[in-house]
């Protein structure tokens, strides 16, 4: 048999079965205060944590202090008084011998010693860090991946103090739960779709994953409710990025969608990296109670236009106005005022509506211009934090405060990035996109190539009152910075398997099947692999470019799937992580939704139809 079969549990599952054990374990155990159970990584994806459990005879607080490498390093949190303890470690160091203290609030102390292996080389050391521990105090900076890198958390000193092995990718934000809200690792559709996302807390437990049919990209936020609003598309028509939808946090299922090739034609005003198949590339969505909208950021108009939450219709659009229809520009555009200095911003990212109205974005700069004869090389770009001040009667805008312009390119990241607000006047800015290849900033997302012949950078820089007080290196791209504490009095560890919401759909089928001749078992160079999770099977292999290839369950019903074997060119790149080397590597998901019973999967390439030797039961 030529084609490599496998199941797999869902890390949902493999996360149960490992509490299970450990708690089994630690049942038989008569373990105290002095002598207390003690489980590195319980949750399996989250190497520098821990979870310790002991029982007191009477009700009893407890303080812990994961010690650091000095005194500045110490991260402490206290946990109510209880008789069963059950007290997660955050923020151990890798491949250390770490120092835990645990303190009784009747004064009893004891110390644990927890040894941790080193981090993968996917976790990245920090080249550059710059601020002080009075300043950062126990916060850890955490980065998602855009290269080949893991989602990290850094300290004050840029000592790594968490990290994920799983490949968790795009936005990382802490819920009201106190919980993390993550992208998952389950790829839908080239180059980063994925299935959803994780409720997770610190410790790496996964609580939730919200599915949604055609996948989730870039953003998500969560409302006043707890509903959350994710960034997805309809995959049928062609298009993606360009549609959001309000999902239920209790059931995962979709309440509400925006669909935005209802208020925006698709062919104008398109940035340098735009086309049909992406025309709009929703990166960003936030809500304005005061206002009761949604603003996004589409990277591929240079556009970031706010919209009615009720009906959808468009409200106005902040971007350069050349090659949008006149009637368009008139009715939603703003016009530039002010004695100060202004520019447009272009293929921006991460727009946030500030307390006062204000709208913030990281201006990544990309090409800095819509027509091509004008476009601005990276050598000479630049990127920066921007806010603007607008004012929706007169339909004007200012220009009120900018951060990186003055650094040229050594700040210039063409695409992803983010930017934070804090409180008036202290903020985050993110270029986590920076390249340079053979000397040269690079005018295309580094990630689009081979990673080993690009030097890459991300920088981190926070800024109060105009005054650098954190900025950080990495030799990696990185798709968002998210400053998070690791402890929080709200992400509670409870029991139990969690849960998967929502629904991946249904696969569309291809019911056109060509003529074919037996083929027999599966040639090796194909190198055809076949997983099977508990929502879907995924078929992985290597084809030629143009080749016809399909899929077949046959059971006492038949279902057919054309798989895709010609890459559409990607202008954008925000993950790179799910990338190929071998060009011919093809991976494409099947939704066992509304699939029952027991299906012989074969194959058919060209002009042969060969059997897999597979038999899956769904």
């Amino acid at each position: 048999m030529t084609v490599k079969f496998k199941k797999f549990d869902h890390i949902i599952d493999e996360q149960y079965q490992a509490e299970q054990a450990f708690l089994a374990e630690y049942q038989k155990g008569e373990y105290t205060f002095d002598n207390p159970y003690v489980k590195l990584n319980p949750y399996l994806i989250a190497p520098l944590t821990a979870l310790v459990m002991f029982k007191t005879a009477e009700p009893l607080a407890v303080t812990i202090t994961v010690k650091g490498k000095e005194k500045a390093g110490d991260i402490s949190f206290e946990f109510p008084e209880a008789t069963e303890h059950t007290i997660p470690v955050y923020g151990l160091y890798a491949d250390y011998d770490n120092r835990v203290e645990l303190a009784l609030s009747n004064g009893e102390k004891t110390v644990l010693s927890i040894k941790t292996e080193p981090a993968p080389d996917k976790v990245k050391p920090v080249t550059k860090i710059d601020t002080t521990p009075e300043y950062f105090e126990d916060n850890i900076m955490f980065v998602t991946p855009t290269s080949n890198v893991l989602v990290t958390g850094y300290d004050y000193k840029g000592d790594v103090r968490w990290y994920t092995t799983m490949g968790l990718c795009w936005d990382l934000k802490r819920s009201k739960n106190g919980r993390l809200l993550i992208g998952t690792q389950r790829l839908v559709t080239p180059p980063y779709h994925v299935t959803g996302v994780y409720e997770m807390g610190m410790i790496g437990k996964i609580y939730k994953e919200y599915r949604l049919p055609d996948g989730y990209h870039h953003d998500c936020i969560e409302m006043e409710d707890g509903n959350l609003i994710m960034l997805t598309q309809e995959l049928a028509r062609g298009t993606v990025e360009d549609m959001c939808v309000l999902v239920d946090r209790e059931t995962g299922k979709i309440l509400k969608r925006w669909d935005y090739q209802k208020v925006l034609p698709q062919d104008v005003g398109g940035s340098g990296s735009q086309d049909a198949h992406d025309w709009f590339h929703n990166n960003a969505v936030w809500y304005d109670k005061k206002t009761h909208t949604l603003t996004l950021s589409g990277r591929h108009q240079d556009a970031i236009i706010n919209i009615d939450y009720d009906t959808g219709e468009l409200n106005w659009v902040i971007g350069d106005p050349e090659g949008w229809p006149q009637d368009f520009v008139d009715k939603y555009f703003f016009k530039p005022v002010g004695d100060g200095d202004f520019d447009w911003q272009y293929e921006q990212h991460a727009c946030i509506v500030l307390p006062d109205g204000d709208i913030m974005a990281f201006d990544n700069g990309h090409y800095r211009a819509k027509v091509k004869e004008k476009y601005i090389p990276a050598k000479d770009n630049f990127s920066r934090g921007v806010r603007y001040r607008i004012d929706t009667e007169k339909m004007e805008i200012e220009q009120v405060w900018q951060y990186g312009k003055e650094r040229g390119a050594e700040f210039f990241s063409c695409y992803i990035c983010n930017v934070e607000y804090y409180d008036e006047g202290h903020y985050m800015i993110h270029s986590g996109g920076i390249g340079k290849k053979d000397g040269e900033y690079c005018d295309e997302p580094p990630v689009l190539g081979d990673e080993s012949e690009v030097e890459l950078n991300s920088i981190t820089v926070e800024v109060k009152d105009d005054v650098v007080m954190y900025e950080m290196h990495l030799p990696g791209n990185y798709y968002r910075a998210e400053k998070v504490k690791l402890y929080s009095d709200k992400d509670v560890l409870t029991w139990g398997k969690g849960q998967l919401l929502g629904s991946l759909g249904v696969t569309e089928e291809f019911t056109t099947i060509p003529p074919t001749q037996p083929g027999g078992a599966v040639p090796e160079k194909y190198n055809v692999r076949i997983g099977q999770e508990v929502d879907r099977l995924i078929f992985k292999a290597a084809f030629e470019k143009g080749q016809l290839v399909m899929l077949q369950l046959e059971g006492d019903t038949t279902h057919s799937y054309f798989i895709p074997t010609t890459k559409r060119p990607f202008l954008a790149m925000c993950v790179g992580t799910f990338q190929e080397a071998d060009d011919r590597a093809v991976e494409f998901p099947i939704s066992t939704e509304g699939l029952s019973g027991e299906f012989k999967i074969s194959l058919i390439v060209d002009d042969y139809k060969y059997d897999t030797g597979v038999t899956v039961q769904l």
